[in-house]
């Protein structure tokens, strides 16, 4: 093999920069190697030096851990030496050449040892020669391996490359230059002794740091609870701190340590004496406790819920607040179900909402929660507030007695259900006398006109009742159980399914003119004149059905009164405007007009002649559904031993699904539209009026009732389907079948409220239907609902979390 220098000059010049990078590549891979546990180990010691670890550590502990630091990385440094070995150009060349195909560069290096007179041979030697240089000038640098994964299998340099970073951004450099204070606490600058110090407030005080170097006062003002800390620097002694800020130490107890941290209890001097020293009189600004108060009258929603309003400020922030209400057991009026003594309950606590974001010094919000069903509710109770601040300090509001919001029932048997409820929870000692109540009030159910669904739940819930007093007592749970199937009955009851438009209007306008009358809030007002207008538009629907009769059928009453559309809306809006204004005397005799106009008037609509293949149906339907109910009233006095018909009543129940399935048949035609989604309907009222025949017909009149309960429903059902279907024919939303009311009266174009129907039957206008003061009131609904979930603890936290956004923005 030839000499490395006889390599052609232009190959060389081709190989350098190659060369030259991969020699600089086999340095880095093998520094690398080498010195990763002395670079991992100088990260760590920075990282805990920019951190201030010996901040938070004695001189003791500062100079251990810093002289296991320096040891580790003097073992590491050596490691690294002894490994490391500088690459020669021929392990450079080779890494080069291995990398080529074929070797080129060794190739270029060799010589013709024989044949080398031959001048053949020689020619095919040199062009061997020239290929091989030529595949050697396209040599690349070889990239280096800096991989150690081997080396380190626990990627402990990923550890201290990731603390060193978090240092960086969140330590401080400046910090690193405390560590000579540890390993030399005796070292002296050349300035002499030097000192720095700094004051840190609790951080619920949101107040900065006040380093000590930058006052030129000699007096400053820190929250209660600050911490001192002190760093000295030289010689021992030469500086020392005077304090009395802390109540530990006195003017005559000098400290010379090199790290102090000192909590600020009181108001003083602190004085570092020695060269450069300084001294400052320090003020201590008290942490007054938090106050609260309630911000103005508790107030009841429509749906019963409580809307608290409250106030609450502290000089940093409220940190935390919540409500605490117990029974004011000497403003009961203990009469009736609540003359023996009550149980004893736990007091109701709420958690008052508070801003996520934002400034806490001063507070003005309003808790929602619900405690309609709690015993207590229509009470009263003694409230008092709570609020908490960060240095735990509680302020506590005044005592007031408030009647606990419930939700009202304007219905008499609901309401008598709710009273008989809140005496069972009163104590158990008014369990046989809340049975026998409650079967009295329902001891004619037809007089009382109670739907059977909810007769059925309240005769569950007495024999419960009783039974559990005749077996020796009512148990706890059997108590919550009991009181809340008639929680249940009632709200079925008072907001229960009424058929009967009429009957819904009647029960609106009884409600409107009892809130009139009890001075119901203006909110409450304002829902119960909605439901008045939508019970009225209902009944007008209904009145539009059975408007679809000859001339000589409206001729019959001569008493009937014609109205308009418009007419009925202004006098609506009138009656809303006079409750608004305060002016209820002249409410209800509005109120009264309108009753007596409702009862007379008459609605017309174009077209006379025979009625519709889908208006005989729905007579038919509805004489069937008037028989059902008239069955089940029978039903419900044989129960009661009135009657005595059980056979008899089997017999009518058989006729009555003969006649449904010959009703069933005619829909089948396809002449009537909706028979379809109605047939469906029709055919579990029929299977359910077969049930009930098969129950009367065994002596069970309780299973009876239940299936005619069914078929009851069923039949409404199918009822809703086929005037669904009939609507959609016309053309005509299913809710505003009653579009042409009035036209008879010059109205066309308009609905019965006197509203644009548009083009093609469509109901609606293009102007705004929520304006003025219903958009701030629905907005407060919205938001009072969302602070009463975001006050509701047991929730997911994500959802917290979203809530609290949401009022922190709005």
């Amino acid at each position: 093999m030839a000499d490395p220098t006889t390599i052609p000059d232009t190959t060389l010049d081709r190989l350098r920069w190659p060369l030259w990078l991969t020699g600089a590549g086999m340095v880095a891979e093998r520094a690398t190697q080498a010195f990763w546990p002395f670079v991992s180990v100088v990260m760590v010691g920075l990282g805990l030096a920019m951190f201030g670890v010996q901040d938070h550590l004695g001189p003791a502990s500062g100079r251990v851990v810093a002289g296991l630091v320096t040891l580790f990385a003097i073992l590491a440094l050596i490691y690294g030496l002894r490994r490391f070995v500088w690459p020669g150009r021929g392990e450079i060349r080779t890494r080069l050449d291995r990398s080529l195909p074929g070797r080129p560069l060794s190739a270029v290096l060799d010589d013709l040892v024989l044949g080398s007179d031959d001048p053949q041979s020689r020619a095919l030697w040199d062009a061997h020669i020239n290929r091989m240089a030529a595949r050697a000038a396209q040599a690349r640098p070889v990239p280096p391996d800096l991989r150690v994964s081997r080396r380190d299998p626990y990627a402990l340099r990923y550890v201290a490359t990731v603390g060193f970073v978090m240092a960086l951004l969140f330590g401080s450099v400046f910090q690193v230059t405390t560590v000579a204070g540890l390993v030399t606490p005796g070292a002296v600058s050349g300035a002499g002794p030097s000192w720095e110090g700094w004051v840190e407030p609790p951080a619920y005080t949101g107040k900065p740091t006040i380093y000590l170097a930058d006052m030129t006062a000699d007096s400053l003002t820190v929250a209660q609870g600050s911490q001192l800390t002190l760093r000295l620097y030289g010689a021992v002694g030469a500086l020392r701190v005077i304090e009395d800020i802390s109540g530990q130490t006195g003017p005559d107890d000098p400290v010379a340590e090199p790290d102090q941290t000192i909590e600020i209890t009181q108001s003083g001097n602190i004085t570092i004496d020695g060269p450069g020293g300084a001294s400052w009189q320090v003020n201590v600004l008290a942490d007054q406790p938090p106050t609260i108060a309630l911000g103005g009258k508790v107030e009841r929603t429509v749906g019963g819920e409580m809307r608290l309003p409250f106030t609450a400020a502290d000089d940093y922030g409220v940190r935390a607040a919540r409500a605490e209400m117990v029974l004011d057991i000497a403003g009961v009026d203990r009469r009736h179900g609540l003359g023996p003594a009550p149980e004893a309950r736990d007091p109701i606590l709420l958690d008052l909402p508070m801003p996520y974001r934002g400034d806490r010094r001063a507070l003005t919000e309003t808790v929602v929660d619900n405690l309609a069903q709690h015993p207590w509710a229509g009470l009263p109770v003694i409230i008092r507030l709570f609020a908490s601040d960060g240095l735990g300090q509680t302020g506590t509001s005044g005592a007031q007695t408030i009647t606990l919001p419930g939700r009202r029932f304007f219905d008499p048997l609901a309401a008598a259900l709710i009273e008989q409820r809140r005496d069972l929870l009163w104590s158990k000692q008014n369990a046989r006398r809340v049975a026998q109540i409650l079967r009295a009030v329902s001891h004619r159910p037809a007089d009382a006109n109670i739907p059977a669904t909810a007769y059925l739940k309240l005769r569950v819930a007495i024999r419960r009742l009783e039974g559990g007093t005749s077996a020796g007592g009512l148990s706890g749970e059997g108590q919550d159980e009991i009181a809340q199937a008639l929680w249940g009955i009632a709200t079925l009851i008072e907001d229960g399914n009424l058929s009967d438009a009429k009957e819904r209007l009647r029960q609106a306008q009884e409600r409107l003119e009892q809130a009139m009358r009890d001075g119901a809030s203006d909110e409450e007002i304002a829902k119960l004149m909605d439901d008045l207008r939508e019970a009225m538009q209902d009944y007008m629907q209904q009145l539009a059905q059975n408007s679809q009769k000859d001339g000589s059928d409206l001729a019959e009453n001569e008493t009937t009164q014609e109205i308009t559309g418009q007419q009925l809306q202004q006098m609506l809006d009138r009656l809303q405007e006079l409750m608004e204004q305060g002016r209820m005397a002249e409410a209800q005799e509005l109120m009264e007009q309108l009753r007596r106009m409702m009862e007379n008037m008459q609605v017309t609509q174009g077209g006379q002649g025979q009625p519709s293949p889908g208006q005989q149906a729905m007579d038919g339907l509805a004489d069937t559904l008037r028989q059902q109910q008239g069955l089940s009233d029978d039903t419900f006095g044989d129960m009661q031993g009135e009657n005595g018909q059980g056979q008899g009543l089997a017999g009518r129940q058989q006729a009555l699904r003969d006649q449904l399935g010959q009703q069933s048949q005619a829909l089948g035609g396809g002449a009537v539209p909706g028979d379809d989604t109605a047939g469906k309907a029709l055919g579990r009222a029929g299977r359910a009026m077969e049930d009930a025949e098969q129950a009367l017909r065994q002596g069970d009149l309780s299973g009876a009732l239940d299936k005619q309960a069914d078929a009851l429903e069923a039949l409404r059902e199918g009822m809703r389907d086929l005037a669904e279907g009939q609507a959609e024919q016309q053309g005509q939303p299913s809710d505003q079948q009653g579009q042409e009311f009035g036209r008879a009266n010059g109205n066309t174009g308009n609905d019965p409220l006197g509203r644009d129907t548009g083009a093609a039957g469509r109901t609606g206008t293009e102007q705004d239907l929520l304006q003025g003061e219903d958009v701030y009131r629905r907005a407060r609904e919205l938001l009072d609902e969302i602070r009463r979930r975001s006050s509701d603890q047991g929730r997911p936290e994500i959802e917290l979390d979203y809530l609290k956004r949401l009022l922190d923005r709005f």
